[in-house]
């Protein structure tokens, strides 16, 4: 073929995938129901706009003259902090509501499938901020379902990207079936990076090494917390898991990934920094939902000599030592462990593959699901608050207050400390047994 030919193929196919295409944006008009969603998005932006800026200018003014008034904790800043990020969010949810629903009512696919997939993240950081300030319960509910709609949405709503998924995922179907014959699936065969970064490689990532950092995390109580004496350090209420590792090794599995023939100072200071922040805002959020510890390294001492300046700094949620830990652990895992999992990967049958690995996963997401259900109950249990909903007394019944003490055993209760407002009797100090 010659150049002006390949030159006109690659034009006619530029077209067909261009947004502005007649092709995509008005021969292939979006169907009704979902105009008329998009009007819905843009009445609620423009109604929530003004009411927000509104509650801006309210909040602006109750923080300076009574800040107590936010929150019956003993220490209102936290939320104070947490409602400010809410209410920033809905602020820019409003704008991208408006830009969203207009796309859709102008025949924009692509854009609207951009607008959709950041009012993806934008919602499931309110559905986070929610829980920490009010818990589990109805307000989700609403936020929920309009997370279902976006990413439904944001798969269906541009037909070239869906044609482009689907032939895709045929060839990648055809080349895993070459790479697990051959033994390598797994690997990221363009080079770039060591291991694919897809759903199924990082899925079995965090769970081996939940499992992993659970047994670290018992041996070093054991050997040097508490010498010869075992406490249960599982983060979620059923199977032998701790999560904290599991994500922490996913993040470290992204970073990382191509920098795995890198220095390896390198790759210890990034996991280092990775995986204190990870820590930190793990801490954060324990704290600020359920008020929860589960660790604090305040006071911690630096050789024995000099105070901890990093333990200082993040209010005892990480340490230099545990980020110098989360160095080596990352080190290893890049180099030594991740080699390893693939070849565990490749003794999955791949006809058994992806269906095993959904349904773990969905196990998994109901094990998450309970565990933060289980948590918020407790938690209201402690502020005082009596079960009251079906599901709080299902919990009240089968997780009581002895049973979450045995399962966490590691994790103290602080109502006053949390950023909730519904935390009853906040002046009263409850406390689970201490690590």
């Amino acid at each position: 073929m010659s150049a002006s030919k390949r030159a006109a193929v690659r034009g006619g196919m530029s077209n067909q995938l261009d947004p502005l295409s007649p092709s995509t944006d008005e021969q292939k008009k979006i169907p009704r129901y979902l105009k008329v969603y998009g009007i819905l998005c843009m009445a609620d932006g423009i109604i929530m706009l003004p009411l927000i800026v509104m509650l801006i200018a309210v909040v602006a003014l109750v923080v300076v003259r009574s800040p107590e008034h936010l929150s019956v904790a003993s220490d209102p800043t936290l939320t104070i902090v947490v409602t400010v990020i809410n209410v920033l969010l809905s602020l820019v949810a409003s704008v991208l509501l408006i830009r969203f629903g207009y796309s859709l009512l102008k025949n924009r696919r692509r854009n609207a499938a951009i607008w959709s997939e950041v009012l993806i993240a934008i919602t499931i950081a309110q559905m986070v901020i929610a829980v920490m300030l009010n818990g589990i319960g109805g307000q989700l509910i609403q936020p929920a379902i309009q997370l279902v709609i976006l990413l439904v949405i944001s798969v269906t709503i541009d037909p070239t990207l869906r044609e482009e998924r689907d032939l895709q995922a045929r060839l990648r179907s055809m080349q895993e079936r070459e790479a697990a014959e051959e033994g390598m699936l797994g690997r990221d065969e363009t080079g770039e990076g060591y291991i694919k970064l897809n759903f199924f490689n990082l899925f079995w990532v965090f769970m081996v090494c939940s499992v992993l950092g659970l047994v670290l995390e018992v041996i070093w109580h054991m050997t040097v917390v508490d010498p010869g004496v075992y406490q249960d350090r599982a983060g979620l209420l059923f199977g032998p898991f701790s999560p904290i590792y599991g994500v922490g090794a996913v993040l470290m599995t992204v970073a990382l990934n191509r920098f795995y023939r890198k220095n390896v100072v390198i790759i210890f200071l990034v996991s280092a920094v990775i995986g204190g922040a990870f820590e930190y805002a793990v801490s954060w959020f324990m704290q600020t939902a359920f008020g929860a510890v589960a660790w604090d390294y305040t006071g911690s001492m630096l050789f024995g000599v000099i105070p901890d300046p990093i333990a200082a700094l993040c209010d005892g949620r990480t340490s230099t030592m545990f980020a110098g830990i989360w160095g080596v652990l990352g080190l290893v895992w890049i180099k030594v462990l991740l080699p390893r999992l693939l070849g565990l990967i490749n003794l999955i049958p791949w006809k058994a593959c992806y269906s095993f690995t959904t349904l773990c996963a969905v196990l998994m997401l109901v094990n998450a699901v309970m565990t933060l259900q289980a948590l918020d109950c407790w938690f209201e249990r402690v502020s005082d608050i009596a079960p009251s909903s079906p599901v709080e007394e299902f919990y009240a019944k089968n997780f009581d207050n002895q049973y979450m003490e045995h399962r966490f055993q590691s994790m103290t209760i602080h109502p006053d400390n949390s950023g909730r407002i519904d935390s009853g009797n906040a002046n009263a100090e409850v406390l689970a047994p201490k690590a």
